[in-house]
């Protein structure tokens, strides 16, 4: 009676030992999962904060494209917003160039001092330059062929429309409102100059008339910053190998 009351224990004691064991392993897995749970909503946060981030810098520029043409078209410049690109164009007309041509004429220059003082004026606004990458001063050509100097072709003469109106704003605008001075978020120039030829013609050219006057413009095309991706992999990196 004795032997079996002691196997009865032994088998119970054995079976609490097996119980406690599973509990344990189960709490442990529970912990585990629960931190996994965390980690991924801190993560999910951090991936969230820079959406945020990006939608804040998009509401902004949305901003300062309605508050430059609105002024601009206010003091009789008319220029047009493509919301979908966030390009602001400056048609010839408000800079004078004429097929194959990249000078800003004097009875000109006034305007196209304004237009610059007008950028300045908004992207220096709240310091909304911080939510910028990059603003392109872009010169586009028509399609009629150009030989100029030094073999100069349409790419040559649309890159240099767009530093004559560069360079103009550099001449013109008061040391407190030069484009030139102002830095983007890692510190470099905020602003860039390029040229594209008649490669990227207005929506609405019609076809057939290479010197369609339309095409002979300047974009002002504004970029907003957004995270890199070895700043997302950083988010990534730093919650797998638990460092946040």
């Amino acid at each position: 009676m004795s032997g079996l009351l002691l196997v009865f224990i032994l088998a119970t004691v054995a079976l609490m030992l097996q119980v406690s064991q599973k509990q344990q392993a189960l709490a442990d897995t529970q912990h585990t999962l629960n931190a996994k749970v965390t980690e991924a909503k801190k993560q999910q946060a951090a991936f969230s904060t820079q959406i945020d981030k990006v939608n804040e810098a998009e509401v902004i520029r949305t901003q300062m494209l309605k508050e430059i043409s609105e002024r601009l078209n206010a003091a009789g410049i008319q220029v047009t917003v493509n919301s979908d690109t966030s390009v602001l164009s400056i048609p010839t007309a408000a800079l004078g160039f004429a097929s194959g041509s990249y000078t800003i004429e004097p009875q000109y220059a006034a305007r196209a001092a304004a237009i610059g003082q007008v950028l300045s004026d908004v992207i220096r606004k709240d310091d909304r330059f911080k939510y910028l990458d990059t603003v392109f001063v872009e010169g586009h050509t028509d399609s009629e062929p150009f030989n100029g100097p030094l073999n100069m072709d349409n790419w040559g003469l649309s890159t240099f429309r767009a530093i004559s109106l560069w360079q103009l704003w550099g001449q013109s605008m008061p040391g407190d409102s030069r484009l030139d001075a102002l830095k983007n978020a890692q510190g470099g120039p905020l602003f860039s100059v390029s040229g594209y030829a008649d490669t990227r013609p207005v929506d609405d050219a019609p076809a057939g008339i290479p010197d369609f006057a339309g095409n002979r413009r300047i974009d002002i095309r504004i970029t907003i910053i957004r995270p890199s991706s070895k700043e997302l992999e950083k988010i990534s990196d730093d919650f797998s190998d638990g460092t946040k």
